[in-house]
């Protein structure tokens, strides 16, 4: 072990699993051991530490005033949801039915109908739509909520990408006719591929789900996909398009202007905290974290290097850095004497803070700093009248650097595949298999059964590939191109 400057021992808390060789254990090493997160007494349940929820209020303040501006409001609805509601929408309920959580007591009393935990809000929020909704003129009705869901999956939890409770957006609107609901996609799809590239440096294929993959009780499903370093894929946000099946459930009705009733138009929309787990992943190396700028709850730590001589002088020189920077960044000063500088460069490497910011005797003498980048550990001496641009231009490349890595991996493991055959080979080495398809059901569910493969999106910029080409699997005429991969 490292001592301090006492000659106390100082324990570093290392990585030792590799992204490479195991990622699942590195994925959870990395979010442990940088206090990213901890484990709760709830299994599958996660706690927030500041740092990551630090990101989700980031893609919160990120997202709410581009919705504000699109002219939808926000609202909040009860967490529970009496059966009977529940069971109004039938298809969309098998969707969640093995998901969802119940309450069936309270105190020593039993429950005269049971309450589901919220496993999405459709129900409930529909249920005061179809009071509030009685003319032309009360349209649209565009409310969103910021809450929490419950799905008790049963599957393997894995922080953020599958969790029994997730935070997220959810977006409940409606129109009166299709033609302003079918309107309502590419805004919002544009407000979150704006928070994917421009706050979370992340990549992602834009396209339709496959009827199969479409949410429960929508028409259609529209989603931005990411492919992962492990070669798997994970849907992040989505846009489904409803139509009128849950309208004409809850008789969500409206007298038109020429005093005809009419059932609203519907659509729904998220992003979920699904993506913390995205950017984790995709963006973190084997020394820590890796958390894109605009998104770090610290920016730049200044780290002071002295010796019982210089202390007084060099803490001096860091403060006054500090003070300089302060109002422009998310800025720290560890001037804790009680580990040594190598101990909090592993530190905060390992939580990810961007910037390092290292000063000493020689750089007061020389009225200098250095700079160092957490993405490439590329360190540079910059003269402290121009620290402030200096750290600005740091962040701003780093954040570039993160999103083009990322985009040419995916670029790079999204694959061509014409032939069965070849479909089966590559089914295990990862990546989007973009594949011819016919458009049945059956097909795609036979390419799942036999290869562990799943249909993730039909990319909107692929879809002119499928002229002429025949179903991969059944040999029919391609009505589509599609992304398929083994996923979370």
């Amino acid at each position: 072990m490292a001592k301090d400057s006492s000659g106390k021992e100082e324990k570093k808390m290392g990585i030792t699993a590799k992204k490479e060789a195991d990622f699942s254990e590195w994925y959870v090493q990395i979010l442990i051991n940088s206090g990213f997160i901890d484990y709760s007494d709830v299994s599958g349940a996660i706690v927030f530490k500041p740092d990551s929820y630090f990101v989700w209020e980031g893609i919160q303040r990120a997202v709410d005033p581009l919705f504000k501006k699109e002219g939808i409001q926000n609202v909040y609805f009860p967490l529970f949801i009496p059966e009977k509601l529940l069971n109004k929408e039938k298809e969309h309920i098998e969707g969640f039915s093995a998901e969802v959580a119940w309450v069936t007591e309270a105190g020593s009393s039993k429950l005269d109908e049971k309450l589901a935990v919220r496993p999405t809000s459709e129900t409930i929020m529909y249920a005061s739509y179809s009071k509030w909704i009685r003319s032309w003129r009360d349209l649209p009705l565009r409310l969103n909520q910021w809450n929490n869901v419950v799905r008790w999956e049963f599957k393997h939890p894995v922080p953020f990408l599958r969790t029994r409770e997730f935070l997220w957006n959810e977006g409940h609107t409606a129109f009166a006719t299709k033609e302003e609901a079918d309107a309502e996609r590419d805004p919002i799809l544009g407000i979150y591929e704006h928070v994917l590239k421009d706050y979370m440096a992340l990549p992602y294929v834009k396209g339709k789900k496959t009827p199969s993959e479409t949410f429960p009780g929508a028409l259609g499903t529209y989603s931005l996909e990411h492919l992962l370093p492990s070669g798997r894929a994970l849907q992040g946000p989505d846009w489904h398009s409803d139509g009128q099946n849950f309208s004409k459930a809850f008789d969500i009705s409206f007298l038109s202007k020429e005093g005809k009733k009419e059932y609203v138009y519907q659509n729904t929309f998220a992003i979920s905290t699904r993506e913390i787990g995205v950017m984790v992943a995709t963006h973190s190396d084997n020394k820590g974290l890796v958390i894109p700028p605009r998104l770090a709850r610290i920016q730049a730590v200044i780290i002071p290097i002295y010796n019982n001589e210089n202390k007084v002088e060099v803490l001096k020189y860091a403060a006054q850095i500090h003070d300089s920077i302060k109002d422009d960044f998310r800025v720290m000063l560890d001037d804790d004497d009680s580990y040594s500088p190598g101990w909090k460069f592993n530190q905060y490497e390992m939580t990810g803070v961007p910037v390092r910011v290292e000063v000493g005797k020689r750089d007061l003498d020389a009225q200098k700093a250095v700079l160092v980048r957490r993405d490439n550990g590329v360190k540079e001496a910059v003269d402290v009248a121009s620290i402030k641009g200096k750290i600005n231009e740091a962040l701003e490349s780093m954040h570039r650097n993160l999103y083009d890595k990322a985009k040419a991996f995916m670029d790079a493991n999204t694959i061509a595949v014409q032939t069965y055959d070849e479909l089966k080979k590559r089914a295990d080495k990862g990546g989007f298999m973009q594949t011819p398809w016919c458009g049945s059901e059956a097909c795609e569910a036979k390419i799942k059964e036999e290869t562990g493969l799943k249909g993730t999106n039909m990319p909107f910029e692929a879809q002119d590939k499928a002229k002429g080409k025949k179903c991969v699997y059944c040999g029919n005429e391609a009505k589509s191109i599609v992304n398929f991969a083994k996923s979370y």
